[in-house]
């Protein structure tokens, strides 16, 4: 016997029949024959389902690993009302350093079993008063979620950023245009608790060498 047989004859289920086994069987004589074969077909037939329980046991929690990592629930975090405060960049891009400061609050509610969701958000207040709503699709393809933010002012959707979460941060581009140049938009999640997270977009006109922020928030979740 080789040294791999020994060491899974150790580690692994102890065999139920062998060349002895079956030899003493067969010297029960024909009288007892038919229980003999009962026997060995009541050993064979566990031998044989052992495996396919174990295999049907890995496939559930492969399966089970799979949707956790497949990024549908990636932004279950959010669900929910929060505080915000957000810093607002006046003149984007323009070497301005001119932050309007606005207080509200987000209200954000799972639709289509938490493939989707919508953030309402409500800043400010009179003049300085920021009200949107945000569209967040996950698609089960490409394990991203896209997001699309609407201003109470004009009624549309923009063009989605598109991203993912990895390592807890999440990160979302996409291509746009800012006083008619081509530019690039990232916005991360990050800094993620049960009752707290950090929101930044910021904009780059030289392909992503370097990025100005131009909106911060930071959101605690309101208390029941």
């Amino acid at each position: 016997m080789n040294t791999t047989t020994n060491t899974l004859s150790m580690t692994g289920p102890k065999p139920f029949f062998g060349r002895r086994f079956v030899s003493e069987t067969l010297r029960l004589g024909a009288k007892k024959s038919f229980y003999a074969a009962l026997v060995i077909c009541a050993v064979v037939a566990e031998c044989m389902a052992y495996p396919q329980a174990t295999h049907a046991s890995a496939g559930s929690q492969s399966q089970a690993a799979g949707r956790a990592a497949s990024g549908q629930h990636d932004f279950d975090f959010r669900f929910g009302t929060w505080k915000t405060h957000i810093s607002l960049l006046a003149h984007p891009l323009s070497g301005s350093t001119t932050w309007i400061e606005l207080d509200g609050t987000v209200k954000v509610r799972k639709i289509w079993d938490g493939n989707a969701y919508l953030e309402e958000l409500d800043d400010g207040s009179g003049a300085t008063r920021f009200q949107g709503l945000t569209l967040f699709l996950y698609n089960p393809a490409s394990h991203q979620w896209s997001q699309s933010f609407s201003h109470m002012d004009n009624g549309t959707l923009s063009q989605p950023l598109i991203g993912e979460f990895k390592n807890g941060r999440g990160e979302f581009f996409k291509q746009d245009q800012l006083n008619g140049r081509a530019i690039l938009v990232r916005f991360v999640w990050s800094d993620i608790t049960p009752d707290s997270h950090h929101e930044e977009q910021s904009f780059s006109d030289d392909g992503g060498k370097t990025w100005e922020p131009n909106f911060v928030a930071t959101l605690t979740r309101e208390a029941k």
